[in-house]
């Protein structure tokens, strides 16, 4: 289907539509007029991850083709808990530790819309919190059932094993579905946009918009996005690759992106950068060692976005510091360490990754070290004393755990 409006026909060519409600009548009006649309974020931790990199991209697009994107921030619904997606009841956070996360999280929206025009961030609590519960249900409770409800695959999939499903998390969707009607009535909001496993949220907002406001909604979802192999893209060993500079360095953002599969690259570029389209279709045709040129420049791109382009420069320089010129960069992780302690065994190749924070446990090292995953300046680590005392001549060693975390040690 050809679409007319530049924003639909942007997201679908790069492969952001999953499900639509309603998209020719949604195409017909945003290719006539200015709309509103929102996505919300479960604040539930102090950064945002990779997970949500499509959909803070699906703001971005509805900005940039000069609509309205309002990023909400689920203070009001974070201290309940979204069932979507979830095999087990999520932990309660308080308001305090919810207002924390949220002014942590403020400045990465605005590396992806314009607050400065009129792209915005708004809280549900300001409103949520205001709600009587008993008007509340009367008004919306018989509008929603639960038979419904029961059909979400989110809620299929918890009751299936047999998991709780409380009550707190049914009101949840309730909740959602009343946010979509305050942002329609208040700022004109037309579209919301989620992941996949947000349809049967989506789908109760725009059945309530229809029956309260008498008005026509739309909700479009993206598709769950995965790495080559089937896992879900954004985890590693190490855990989630967070946005917040604070939570990874941006040499470490930088090298996730630099080291995903042959396979996504392509998919990535569409997703996960603002390169122009017939740019991408370019860099697809690379194949065997040329596809790491694109992936350097995926890296790069999603690094500028995500962090600045100050920090997607110096990692990139880092990057090609280390990898490609076996010089070792200064501006790496690095620790001093006494040679005495060095040559007395006192300070091991585990207390040295340890402290450089390569990886999560000592156990982990040890593990590394007998799976042959630690270099000592480009060269195997095998010692099996764990010692660090053949080194010890030098001024400083380089240290590589993996493909993708590397530090210094320096002797003095």
């Amino acid at each position: 289907m050809k679409l007319k409006s530049e924003f639909l026909n942007e997201i679908k060519k790069r492969g952001f539509i999953y499900q639509d409600t309603d998209i020719e009548n949604l195409d017909t009006i945003i290719s006539k007029n200015k709309i509103s649309g929102y996505i919300g974020f479960d604040i539930t931790s102090d950064s945002l991850h990779v997970g949500s990199l499509i959909q803070l991209m699906l703001l971005h697009w509805l900005d940039y083709y000069g609509h309205q994107s309002i990023a909400l921030v689920g203070g009001g619904t974070t201290l309940i808990g979204d069932p979507s997606g979830k095999d087990k009841t999520r932990k309660i956070l308080t308001k305090n530790e919810i207002d924390k996360n949220i002014d942590n999280i403020k400045q990465t929206f605005g590396r992806f819309i314009n607050l400065k025009k009129d792209s915005i961030i708004i809280n549900n609590y300001d409103w949520l919190s205001k709600l009587n519960y008993i008007d509340f249900l009367r008004e919306f409770g018989s509008k929603i059932t639960l038979n419904r409800m029961l059909t979400f695959e989110s809620v299929k999939a918890r009751l299936d094993r047999e998991q709780p499903l409380t009550i707190l998390e049914f009101n949840y969707m309730l909740l959602q579905a009343y946010d979509f009607i305050y942002l329609n009535k208040n700022y004109n909001c037309i579209l919301q946009m989620g992941g996949s496993d947000q349809w049967g949220n989506i789908l109760s907002g725009v059945d309530l918009i229809r029956k309260i406001n008498k008005k026509d909604a739309f909700g479009i979802t993206s598709p769950l996005i995965t790495n080559s192999d089937g896992t879900k893209m954004g985890k590693t060993s190490n855990g989630a690759i967070w946005l917040n500079k604070k939570k990874i360095s941006s040499l470490d953002f930088f090298q996730f992106w630099r080291n995903v599969n042959d396979n996504d690259v392509t998919k990535f570029l569409y997703l996960f950068t603002k390169l122009p389209i017939e740019e991408i279709v370019k860099l697809s045709e690379l194949r065997e060692q040329e596809i790491n040129e694109a992936k350097k420049i995926l890296a790069y791109e999603v690094t500028k976005i995500v962090r600045g382009i100050k920090d997607a420069n110096e990692a990139l320089e880092i990057a090609n510091n280390t990898f490609n010129s076996n010089i070792i960069d200064q501006r790496l992780p690095n620790i001093s360490q006494k040679g005495l302690d060095i040559n007395n065994d006192s300070f091991t190749i585990v207390d040295a990754i340890e402290q450089l924070q390569l990886a999560k446990s000592r156990s982990e090292i040890k593990r590394l070290i007998k799976s042959k995953g630690i270099k000592i300046n480009d060269q195997l680590y095998q010692n099996s004393d764990l010692s660090l005392k053949q080194y010890s001549k030098y001024k400083e060693i380089k240290i590589a755990v993996g493909k993708k975390k590397i530090g210094i040690l320096k002797i003095i």
